[in-house]
């Protein structure tokens, strides 16, 4: 598991699978906080980011001066990764189905023709996390 204590507004904590060539990435620089689902190949398309989730907006934080645990479990096969904070589950990616979920359901986009990762609706799914925590302990 990778792990960052930070204050809101400064954070960069990225996590490679052990299955080449996925990664992901939390980031909050200032306004907001967002958790990416990469891809590491060179040359990727769209930079290697396949997708983007906002975790937070930095105004919408209780107490934006204390600090706080920033965790990504990865699943044991390293498909999925699971972004926590403070020990809650905020975001969830899954290669393997080219989905990912978050509280905030934001943003969505239209696909495109193309696409291959679902980028339309972002909400939260139980039964996927449920999935993904009963895989670690396996």
């Amino acid at each position: 598991m990778d792990s960052l204590t930070f204050k809101p507004g400064d954070a960069l904590l990225p996590s490679e699978s052990t299955v080449s060539p996925w990664a992901v990435l939390f980031e909050d620089e200032g306004p907001a906080g967002y958790f990416y689902a990469c891809d590491k190949t060179p040359n990727a398309p769209d930079g290697g980011f396949l997708d983007a989730m906002l975790i937070y907006n930095g105004s919408s934080l209780d107490d934006r001066e204390r600090e706080r645990l920033a965790s990504i479990q990865w699943s044991r096969d390293g498909m999925t990764a699971a972004l926590y904070l403070d020990g809650t589950a905020q975001a969830l990616v899954d290669f393997t189905t080219r989905e990912s979920f978050c509280r905030s359901n934001f943003p969505n986009f239209m696909e495109g023709q193309g696409d291959t990762w679902r980028k339309h609706s972002h909400a939260w799914n139980d039964a996927a996390f449920a999935r993904f925590e009963s895989e670690l302990y396996l």
